[in-house]
């Protein structure tokens, strides 16, 4: 299967949604409910960091960073949020974004990127640890799901950084 990692476009947001969407309803990816609209997804994921897998004019795969604050002490700290389509999970599309995430983050000087995620989604605790991430602690029950099989359920999400050799060191 041959895919390209590309930079994310405005036209690619239905496909994004989507694959977004798909991740919401497995009850392991995040606590929210539903997709935003492109306007609040943009304004909350910075530009020069989202990237997708296409293949051919399909994306399969998308990532994205979060900036944690709007104080400069934290301008090289951001969240990453990834999610492959359904289809495609297992095929090592998700290495390959996060690789090029990493690298992309750490050319524009960013330091340090953090994941949280659901301990029972224990594909992409194996995924981030394979790409550096470590795990550095647990939020026990800190939000409880709104839908699904879920509803009303208490979760935690174990907490991952991953500190670059390479930006921001002195």
């Amino acid at each position: 299967m041959k895919y390209i990692i590309d930079n994310m476009k405005r036209t690619c947001w239905d496909q994004v949604r989507s694959i977004y969407l798909q991740g919401i309803r497995t009850g392991n990816s995040t606590f929210e409910t539903q997709a935003p609209d492109w306007k609040k997804w943009d304004a909350n994921h910075l530009p020069e960091h989202r990237l997708v897998a296409r293949i051919d004019d399909t994306v399969v795969g998308w990532t994205a960073l979060i900036p944690v604050s709007n104080r400069r002490v934290y301008s090289g700290v951001a969240e990453v949020s990834l999610y492959i389509a359904a289809a495609y999970r297992g095929r090592g599309i998700g290495s390959s974004l996060l690789e090029a995430l990493i690298q992309n983050s750490e050319k524009a000087g960013i330091w340090s990127l953090q994941a949280g995620i659901f301990p029972e989604n224990t594909a992409s605790l194996g995924l981030f640890k394979k790409n550096g991430f470590r795990e550095i602690g647990r939020r026990e029950k800190v939000g409880k799901m709104l839908n699904g099989d879920h509803a009303g359920k208490w979760r935690d999400v174990t907490l991952l950084e991953r500190r670059s050799r390479v930006a921001g060191v002195d």
